[in-house]
């Protein structure tokens, strides 16, 4: 039997706590870096000029002719309400069908986004109105309504007169959605009793 193991086993875990308490010194100086150049670079506020590039700008645009991945927006019927001769398309793009589940979502997004300037009912009577901004038309002005279902979407997408565009805001398919939705106000404001189908009318005995 090996007498001296205790004593070195002993000895070990004495120098493992000495050195587990060990803090070293303080100091004030920057830490050693190995690879500096990732650290210590050069960096510009915005809109501040630089001497590197030939323009004098120290913000570089997008290269030329790149498209984020989603926003080719070659469906200019689906993007904007318009066919590739730039004439307002009056029917839903291929592969959007008209459901109550899009209207629901019409509805939704119409709340959020429209209703503030052309109210619930879309009678232009929001609230930019009442605090003295120019009024949208109603959506049961005559000419309006005559309105083809794309120009409806184009609207939201590249704005009409003081109206902005909404594009970053409402996504294609929403844009189709609240058109949808609009048709369906401006339907219900002039519907006759014979437009409603047979199974509501007896629900509702009508």
């Amino acid at each position: 039997m090996n007498v001296l193991a205790p004593n070195k086993m002993l000895v070990l875990v004495s120098l493992a706590a000495l050195l587990g308490g060990c803090r070293g010194q303080v100091s004030d100086k920057a830490p050693i870096h190995f690879n500096p150049n990732m650290d210590n670079v050069t960096r510009f506020d915005a809109q501040e000029p630089s001497d590197f590039w030939e323009d004098g700008r120290s913000s570089r645009g997008n290269v030329e002719g790149t498209i984020a991945i989603g926003e080719l927006r070659e469906d200019t019927a689906l993007h904007a309400g318009v066919d590739a001769t730039g004439a307002f398309v009056s029917t839903m793009p291929a592969g959007m069908t008209l459901t109550a589940e899009v209207l629901d979502r019409g509805e939704g997004r119409y709340n959020i986004y429209c209703a503030p300037c052309h109210d619930k009912s879309g009678s232009g009577n929001g609230i930019v109105r009442q605090r003295g901004f120019i009024p949208p038309p109603s959506f049961q002005d005559p000419r309006v309504r005559q309105f083809p279902v794309g120009q409806i979407v184009n609207a939201q997408a590249v704005g009409i007169r003081t109206m902005p565009s909404y594009a970053a805001q409402i996504p294609a398919a929403d844009r189709w959605a609240i058109a949808a939705y609009v048709r369906a106000l401006q339907i219900s404001q002039g519907a006759s009793l014979s437009q409603v189908p047979a199974d509501v009318k007896t629900k509702n005995g009508w």
